[in-house]
């Protein structure tokens, strides 16, 4: 089901609700992240800060710049306002794009591990780690082929939300779309498999045709809804003519009693951050959400890749008010 009001603002497509949002976005302060000890490297597309044992920690991906699917992901401590220096001999996943999330007591950290095949690309899937020791994570599951931005939120009742990504040609002809999010319910980690994620019903209408996006972080809200903050893409042209992949912040708010979802919205775009450096020319547009943290003053920090070439920090207003305080 979906309402009214997510109906007019979806029918727009990703393009229409970026120039509403460019007319009215407030941005309260925007700085790019500092890594400290990885010289040689870029970090991008990192997860969510997190608290563990008294100290402020992030996960990121770590790529040389002149490298794709080459990556790794790393352990970074808070030492400084936006700055992040790497733990010293901390584990090396062979991940992009981590996430992270407290599930069932244990911290679940997951990424896609690309296959390789006499060096080069073959296929890629979603790889999750789980564990109660920060330095110390076991590998426990993989997702189905192909699907990246596969999410877990802890709910009531030792409930566990999910939210899948398929995108194949199947998926456009069936939806116009390049990728859809599926949403679903288990009761406990080790229901999480390839199966239930293949088969997670469709949240329907959020991106238009031919774009895609994903979930890139859920919240369980005090209002008994999830919070998600996503991302959106389209193709695209800038103004010298060059083909862009136009990724962008996005939120949205998810009944998983009724599947019902409402106030999708974009809540940011590569503009908002500071100029920065593209992996590539046709990534120059390109913001990929981590998550939000909310502040003590109401407002939220919105953490996001950036040209997928580095890492950065906007203040926005909270996307999910009304919604009551994040549970989990």
């Amino acid at each position: 089901m979906i309402t009214p009001e997510f109906e007019r603002l979806s029918a727009m497509n990703a393009a229409g609700m970026r120039k509403c949002f460019e007319q009215e976005n407030k941005i309260y302060e925007s700085v790019k992240l500092k890594f400290n000890n990885v010289e040689g490297f870029d970090v991008y597309n990192v997860s969510i800060p997190f608290e563990w044992g008294g100290c402020k920690y992030i996960f990121g991906r770590i790529e040389r710049r002149e490298e794709w699917a080459r990556s790794w992901v790393r352990l970074f401590q808070e030492t400084g306002q936006d700055e992040w220096t790497l733990v010293p001999d901390s584990m090396i996943y062979p991940l992009e794009d981590p996430f992270v999330s407290f599930v069932d007591a244990n911290l679940i950290m997951g990424g896609t591990h690309v296959r390789y095949k006499q060096n080069e690309p073959e296929t890629y899937y979603g790889y999750f780690y789980k564990g109660s020791a920060l330095h110390d994570l076991y590998y426990f599951t993989t997702g189905p082929e192909l699907m990246k931005d596969i999410r877990l939120v802890q709910m009531p009742n030792s409930q566990i939300g999910v939210f899948s990504r398929p995108r194949n040609e199947d998926i456009r002809r069936q939806y116009g779309s390049e990728s859809v999010i599926g949403f679903t319910v288990i009761g406990g980690l080790d229901e999480l498999s390839a199966e239930v994620l293949e088969n997670a019903a469709v949240i329907p209408n959020l991106f238009g045709k031919d774009e895609w996006g994903g979930c890139n972080q859920a919240y369980f809200l005090e209002s008994g809804k999830i919070g998600v903050i996503g991302h959106i893409a389209y193709h695209a042209i800038d103004r010298m003519g060059t083909p862009q992949q136009s990724y962008m912040n996005m939120s949205f708010v998810l009944d998983p009693t009724t599947h019902e979802a409402s106030e999708l919205k974009i809540i940011g775009t590569r503009a908002c951050y500071p100029d920065g450096p593209a992996k590539r020319p046709h990534l120059a547009d390109c913001a990929f959400s981590a998550g939000i943290i909310l502040r003590p003053d109401g407002k939220a920090d919105l953490y996001s890749g950036i040209g997928d070439a580095e890492a950065g920090r906007i203040t926005i207003d909270n996307p999910f008010e009304g919604h009551g305080r994040i549970v989990n």
